[in-house]
């Protein structure tokens, strides 16, 4: 199976999590140009940030390892350059940067400096800010809120697509018995990853 068959599936799991944009670039089975791949470029810094960022998404828990764990600094990178058209790859990079300087606005410090109650509080900022601008459709934060939203679904999409979020996040059987599509859960247990 390839990546982006990979990738459909878990987003089709996800469902309504993940945002419109994102489910159109994975289902429109379309291949970039290759002037148009990697049309943009991020540091290793940048990963550093991205895999800080998706951990607060998809945070280490008692069970399994997360987001940072399971490589997504260089996933969502590697994704927005290979598969997304240069006019996001662009609105995404504006974002990222916006990213930063609303870390310095806020705290006074850049995003990798924050202390998790710190990196929280700017996840919810930005998810209220997401909300709010869905009817007025401003221009302002136009690039902050698509970075957001997409860095968020490449999060989930790339967090339970990987080998930790297959096999640790959900309950995994390799060779799964019989299909049974109404099978009750104990209280607590995990969800199917086949």
């Amino acid at each position: 199976m390839h990546r982006r068959e990979a990738l459909k599936n878990v987003a089709f799991l996800l469902g309504g999590a993940i945002s419109a944009s994102t489910m159109g670039v994975l289902f429109e089975s379309f291949t970039l140009p290759e002037n148009e791949k990697n049309f943009v470029s991020f540091s290793v810094q940048d990963q550093k940030i991205f895999a800080e960022f998706a951990d607060i998404i998809v945070p280490k828990t008692k069970s399994s390892a997360g987001a940072k764990a399971a490589g997504l600094g260089k996933f969502i990178p590697m994704m927005m350059q290979d598969c997304y058209p240069k006019e996001m790859q662009t609105s995404f990079a504006r974002g990222f940067k916006q990213l930063q300087d609303k870390s310095m606005q806020d705290f006074k410090k850049s995003y990798v400096a924050l202390t998790i109650p710190e990196r929280t509080k700017l996840m919810v900022d930005l998810r209220l800010m997401s909300i709010a601008d869905k009817d007025a459709k401003s221009e302002e934060n136009k690039d902050l809120i698509y970075f957001f939203t997409t860095a968020r679904d490449l999060t989930l999409l790339g967090y339970y697509s990987s080998e930790i979020g297959c096999t640790k996040a959900r309950e995994y059987v390799l060779v799964p018995g019989r299909f049974d599509g109404n099978t009750k859960l104990k209280p607590g247990q995990k969800s199917w990853a086949t």
